[in-house]
């Protein structure tokens, strides 16, 4: 099976032991990373979030994960599963609100989820797959 890794100067660059996507399988699986609301830099120690404000921060996530998504060679559109990572499941019709404006319908299989706490004080965190035709 074959497995590539996908990076991209258009999203955070990962801060941690792992790769922005890694893309495998004959029918082009896409594995997206967890998406923080960091505005990517040059500089892993430079990236800060984009604010404090939930709605911005889901904005920026979103951005984030297309821009994974196009490095290789897709769109939200060819996503299948999302897992939303929230510090305040309280954000719960907030995020529907924003991925409403970034993903089409049909919409991807989806769960939300409340956590305790994220890298970087974030509030919200999103992980994806998707699938290339």
């Amino acid at each position: 099976m074959s497995r590539e890794t996908i990076a991209t100067d258009n999203a955070p660059s990962a801060i941690g032991t792992y790769s922005q996507a890694v893309k495998t399988g004959p029918g082009s699986m896409v594995f997206i990373s967890g998406q923080i609301p960091l505005v990517p830099h040059a500089d892993p120690a430079q990236m800060t979030l984009v604010s404090d404000d939930f709605v911005e921060q889901a904005h920026q996530v979103f951005k984030n994960l297309i821009a994974v998504a196009e490095a290789a060679g897709g769109g939200l559109a060819d996503c299948v599963k999302l897992n939303i990572y929230l510090t305040d499941l309280g954000k719960f019709a907030d995020v529907n609100s924003v991925m409403a404006e970034y993903v089409p319908e049909p919409y991807p299989a989806r769960a939300a989820v409340e956590i305790s706490a994220l890298p970087k004080g974030a509030q919200i965190e999103i992980d994806a797959i998707m699938v290339l035709n």
